[in-house]
């Protein structure tokens, strides 16, 4: 009795897989989606990373070493040229102040001993004694003396303050060289300086721009910048400026590469045309979209439904033929964008390409189902 039972238990299990079978083989087969090729206008674009920068950055130094003694702008202000930035107070060193001094000492007793033999020789001169010549040299060497004390106190005006007479303060009065913006002040009131000289850079007070003329400074590369051109269109977007794009005009394209990170990288720098609508600050981050290629109106599909021999890597698609049937067809691609690949040929514009990776939403409700 119990081995009827478990035959019978066996044949229904046999019976129900039968029939979820026949059911899984009821389903229709797939029904998979097509697109057509349209025209579309693609180009091929090379991105370079770098930032927007002012085309003339200059760098206002003192004309003399000292202490900052007071600062007269800030950092955003627009100047004009001429205008005063700030004043450097002059602290003497001890020893040139004291070789300034001795000097003045040393040529003021020289000068009373010239005006000693001016007078004398004066006196004989009007009493006809000496000639005319004689009275004209030592007349030459009194005017000399008065002369050298003169220097000599200037001297020692300059190492004391830092200039001499009423006009010589413009040494310690650090002026804008150039019309612009201040972009900078590096340094502090009370802060030391020093002189630009030939043997120093000096002390840097303040960097100024016109902040009307920028330019973008980026890098691109070594596979891209053979296709670069010079006065070639392109256009920059600004980290800080969302949804807008400045158009520039590439002016300078690198002779020779850095390598940076395994990687050859060339320098490009480009005239960005400015809206006056935005602010554009010095030293934004910014992208560079260079068109290398474009193409108007050209037969295209997505770059999606490409697929690829495996043993040539020559691309193909499917094309529809019939009610869920399909052929391979070879085709000719040119540039493509990333979305949209150009066919040169193999297909025409009433195809019917097949979307291999997707499937039907008929299909889907059924699996659902």
């Amino acid at each position: 009795m119990k081995k009827k039972i478990i035959f019978g238990v066996i044949a229904a299990a046999f019976v129900l897989v039968l029939i979820w079978f026949g059911k899984m083989n009821s389903k229709p087969a797939l029904e998979f989606e097509t697109e057509k090729p349209y025209k579309a206008t693609i180009e091929r674009k090379a991105v370079a990373t770098g930032k927007v920068v002012p085309l003339e950055e200059v760098e206002i130094k003192p004309q003399i070493s000292g202490i900052i003694d007071k600062i007269y702008v800030e950092e955003g202000a627009k100047i004009k040229k001429g205008d005063l930035i700030a004043t450097v107070r002059v602290v003497p060193n001890e020893q040139s102040l004291s070789s300034a001094r001795g000097r003045i000492n040393s040529i003021q007793i020289q000068l009373n001993n010239a005006k000693i033999a001016f007078d004398r020789n004066k006196a004989l001169y009007e009493k006809g004694v000496i000639s005319r010549a004689e009275f004209e040299n030592v007349e030459l060497a009194y005017n000399q003396a008065k002369q050298d004390l003169q220097n000599a106190q200037n001297d020692y005006q300059i190492v004391k303050k830092g200039f001499s007479g009423s006009g010589g303060a413009a040494n310690t009065n650090i002026r804008a060289t150039t019309s612009g913006m201040i972009l900078e002040i590096p340094v502090k009131e009370g802060y030391q300086v020093i002189e630009s000289n030939n043997f120093n850079a000096g002390t840097t007070i303040a960097f100024i721009a016109d902040m009307n003329k920028m330019i973008f400074e980026g890098q691109v590369d070594e596979a891209q910048v053979g296709k670069l051109k010079e006065d070639s269109d392109i256009e920059v977007v600004l980290g800080a400026i969302d949804k807008k794009k400045f158009p520039a005009k590439l002016t300078f394209i690198a002779p020779k590469g850095t390598e940076e990170n395994g990687a050859v990288q060339f320098k490009i720098k480009a005239d960005v045309s400015l809206d006056s609508a935005y602010f554009v600050r010095a030293g934004y981050s910014a992208n560079a979209d260079i068109v290398l290629e474009k193409k108007d109106s050209v037969l295209s599909i997505k770059e999606a439904l490409l697929q690829f021999d495996r043993k040539t890597e020559k691309p193909f698609v499917e094309v529809k033929t019939g009610d869920n049937e399909y052929e391979r067809k070879d085709i000719e691609i040119g540039i493509s964008d990333g979305v949209n690949v150009e066919v040169v040929s193999g297909i025409t514009e009433d195809d019917e390409i097949k979307v291999w990776n997707k499937v039907s939403k008929k299909l889907d409700e059924n699996e659902n189902n």
